[in-house]
């Protein structure tokens, strides 16, 4: 097993098959064909079924891939080490979908112009699946939102979020939870820090008070349309609310201290790169 053909494999996977992996790695056709059945003849196991024109991974080839990301990376982080040069190679990071819309359009695509040779890879989730990632190399690195408390990660402070509790236009002026008269909390998945947030605000009433039922959907343009029918209310960031054209169809209401949130830049501590320095960097200039 050659790094060469880990590189080759990974490229397939990335590129959906062999004609365009050729194209992007410059090599012929015949050449990938053949050290991808050179790789699959080492290790004695088929990597890829094929389904139509499409090849599909083998249970074998999802866990070889795992396997070869990270030994590719870690080659590319010891070369990084041992002689630094400008960035180039994968940078994977991840980033609360509030974060990617409001916050990072500007940065990355600076980021683009100044390094091209970098692959950046953006990946959207909540906080506890992107510091998961983190955690398990999966991620280089995450926007998340604080505190964080794991002394494993590198976190460095970024924005300083809002969240709004928002209703339908028409509900009365909230000062506490026990002012919100629907009964339905409009959030993302379990892992959200928002969330969590937003469900300690009403918890904080005690027996009885804020929503009884529970919402959930996948992003906060459904999320406030439901809010806007009059289907719930929902905590967002004020970031979020400030990129709504008007009439928004809804209202905003404050929650003193505890919609006060920071958000994180993190990685692993052991593990940097020139690509993640740059990110750093121009992320902590954008401010």
């Amino acid at each position: 097993m050659e790094l060469a053909e880990l590189e080759i494999f990974r490229t397939v996977v990335a590129e959906g098959g062999v004609t365009r992996a050729a194209e992007r790695l410059n090599r012929v056709q015949s050449n990938v064909t053949t050290r991808i059945k050179q790789l699959e003849e080492s290790i004695g196991v088929p990597l890829f079924v094929r389904d139509r024109r499409r090849l599909v991974l083998t249970a074998a080839g999802e866990a070889l891939l795992d396997y070869a990301e990270r030994i590719l990376d870690l080659v590319q982080e010891a070369r990084q080490v041992v002689a630094p040069q400008s960035p180039r190679g994968r940078l994977r990071i991840g980033s609360m979908e509030s974060t990617a819309a409001s916050r990072l359009p500007a940065p990355l695509a600076e980021f683009h112009q100044r390094w091209p040779e970098v692959r950046l890879e953006l990946s959207t989730g909540p906080t506890d699946v992107l510091i998961a990632g983190v955690r398990a190399c999966k991620l280089d690195a995450a926007l998340v939102a604080g505190p964080i408390d794991d002394p494993a990660l590198a976190a460095m402070p970024l924005y300083k979020e809002e969240l709004l509790l928002v209703t339908p236009c028409n509900h009365p002026r909230v000062r506490s939870p026990g002012d919100v008269r629907l009964e339905t909390l409009i959030v993302f998945e379990q892992g959200c820090a928002y969330r969590r947030h937003a469900e300690h605000w009403f918890a904080r009433q005690g027996k009885g008070g804020g929503p009884l039922r529970i919402l959930e959907l996948a992003s906060y343009h459904a999320i406030l349309a439901c809010v806007a029918a009059g289907a719930g209310v929902a905590v967002v960031p004020r970031s979020v609310i400030a990129m709504q054209m008007a009439p928004h169809g809804f209202a905003t209401h404050l929650l003193g201290r505890d919609g006060r949130v920071t958000t994180y830049l993190i990685s692993r501590r052991e593990r940097t790169s020139a690509a993640l320095l740059a990110l750093r960097s121009l992320l902590a200039a954008s401010l």
